[in-house]
This record gives structure tokens, C-alpha cells and sequence, in this order.
């Protein structure tokens, strides 16, 4: 019996570079006698009905994401919940998630539907926000939650707390806090350590601090991370859950964020290899 039989099918919005890719790939699943379902940027290039992705979620056996990272993040976040695994179409610049090349999708997937993949299963955070004890807002992510100043050029003021721990107060443009996933992103421009997918950690990176001593932090994945807006510092301030959303935040407002309770799950090619990933992204072994 087949693992997967209904397919969605996700695309990068706004990208016509994706409808030959689309295409091919549409074609390859129906030929593999599977039931397909598309989201409403893939529609538009199939001319087939779109599924909201709620919809998908609640129907589909796997994802297929045909973008960037980007594109596979926000995926990430809703079919985390729903225990749906994701594979990814590389058409976006980086690709540290989206590893499939077009050139080379129907030959991988074809593997991948026959069960010979790698899976991974990389954790989630989750965040809430209280204002006066008052919830606010909530927000996941799978790469980083980052607390940053809007508006204008100066500095905010936060406290950090780690189990009720006080941990620091510094000033600084704001934080991220990433997953090892995410620790390619955001927080390796900020100075932070690249953090292997397979680790139960947190990293903590201050973004531009104004004391050089306040460094990245790795903690537990398990620990409670509370981050207050000092109420003596007037700053406007915004919380992004991978920087596809965005709560406006005011002094004196705080974060909680926590490991979520589901993961993704994410599907490789039985050629799969981290630290070849790395290299070609990173540039490493790269002679001058």
C-alpha cells in the first residue's frame, strides 16, 4: 500500500519562474495515480480549484513546497500542527531547507513516494504576548522569534528571564531567538553559532548590543524564555515570527516563548548531507 496518497501541493507567491516546475510536478503526481490538492498560488498556474490551507492540512498525506525557505517556513507552521511532513522544491537563492532541485524532482520524488527518504524532525517555537497581563497576540516560528526596534533609529531596553531566572537587562536593537534550524539565518548575521538540527537548543542572540560583553546564549529547548520591555525606555518596539509576522509592541509588554508541542517533520533525499548543505551555501572550502 502506498504511504502517501493525497498530495498538496504548495508555491511561492507571486513567482512566474515556478510554472514549468509546477507543471511537471502536477503532471508527475497524476500519472502516479495520487489524489492532488493545491494551494490558491499554485491554482493560479494550474487552473485546477485551490484548497484553503486548512484544508489541506486536515486532507493531505504530504506537502510539496516549490519556493524558498521562505516559502517552506510558513508551511512549516501550520503543517507542523497537523503532523504532515514537507518536502522542498528549491527555486528560491539559499535552500537550507528546500533541497530538491528541479532538475532533479521527479527522479527524488519518485524515491521519496516509495518510502527511501530521510526524515527529520525539527523543533518549533512558540510565543506569547501580554500586555498588563492581558494576552495580546501569539505567534509561531520555525526559524526565530525576534524582538527588534520599529520605527526609528534608537536603541530598546529589555530584560530576558529563563525559567523565572533573571538572566540580564541590556540595551541593544533587539533579539532573536532561534531554533537550530533558523540558526543559518537571522541569528548567523548577528554572530551566532550554527547549531546543528539534530540539538534540543535554544540560541539567544543580542542584535547590535551597546555593550560588547553581552554575548549569544545556547540554552535548553525545554526553558521558558521571557523577554520584557522595560517600561523607562520609550522605544517602539515589534516582535516577527520568522519574519512573516509581526506584533507591534509597547514598553512595558512581554514575550513568553516556549518549545511547541508539535515538530515539523521534513523529508530528504537518501542523499541528503547537513554539512554538504553548509558547504555550498556558506561557502566553505571555497578557494579565493
Amino acid at each position: 500500500m502506498a504511504q502517501f496518497k493525497t498530495i498538496g501541493i504548495l508555491a511561492k507567491q507571486s513567482d512566474d519562474q515556478i510554472e514549468l516546475a509546477l507543471l511537471s510536478l502536477y503532471d508527475f503526481l497524476i500519472k502516479q495515480d495520487l489524489q492532488v490538492m493545491v494551494d490558491f498560488n499554485a491554482a493560479r498556474f494550474l487552473n485546477i480549484p485551490a484548497s484553503n490551507h486548512e484544508e489541506l492540512a486536515k486532507h493531505i498525506d504530504l506537502a510539496i513546497v516549490i519556493g524558498g525557505d521562505g516559502t517552506l517556513l510558513g508551511a512549516g507552521r501550520l503543517f507542523s500542527s497537523y503532523d504532515v511532513p514537507i518536502v522542498g522544491v528549491n527555486l528560491g537563492r539559499l535552500g537550507f531547507l528546500v533541497d530538491v532541485s528541479p532538475d532533479e524532482m521527479t527522479t527524488l520524488l519518485t524515491q521519496v513516494l516509495a518510502g527511501n527518504y530521510i526524515e527529520e524532525s525539527r523543533f518549533v517555537l512558540t510565543a506569547n504576548v501580554f500586555r498588563d497581563d492581558v494576552k495580546i497576540g501569539f505567534g509561531d516560528a520555525v526559524n526565530d522569534i525576534v524582538l527588534h526596534v520599529r520605527n526609528e533609529i534608537r536603541m530598546i531596553e529589555f530584560t530576558t528571564h529563563i525559567n523565572k531566572t533573571f538572566v540580564n537587562t541590556q540595551r541593544a536593537d533587539g533579539i532573536v531567538i532561534s531554533t537550530p534550524t533558523g540558526s543559518t539565518a537571522y541569528s548567523l548575521s548577528g554572530g551566532g553559532p550554527i547549531l546543528h538540527p539534530e540539538l534540543e537548543a535554544i540560541v539567544l542572540v543580542p542584535i547590535c548590543p551597546h555593550t560588547l560583553n553581552n554575548r549569544p546564549i545556547v540554552v535548553n529547548s525545554k526553558d521558558t524564555i521571557e523577554i520584557s520591555l522595560c517600561k523607562q525606555r520609550n522605544t517602539d518596539a515589534r516582535v516577527s515570527f520568522d519574519g512573516q509576522s509581526n506584533i507591534n509592541l509597547e514598553p512595558g509588554d512581554r514575550i513568553i516563548i516556549n518549545r511547541k508541542k508539535h515538530c515539523l517533520r521534513l523529508l530528504h533525499p537518501q542523499n541528503y548531507d547537513y554539512y554538504h548543505i553548509l558547504r555550498a551555501k556558506l561557502r566553505w572550502s571555497v578557494q579565493p
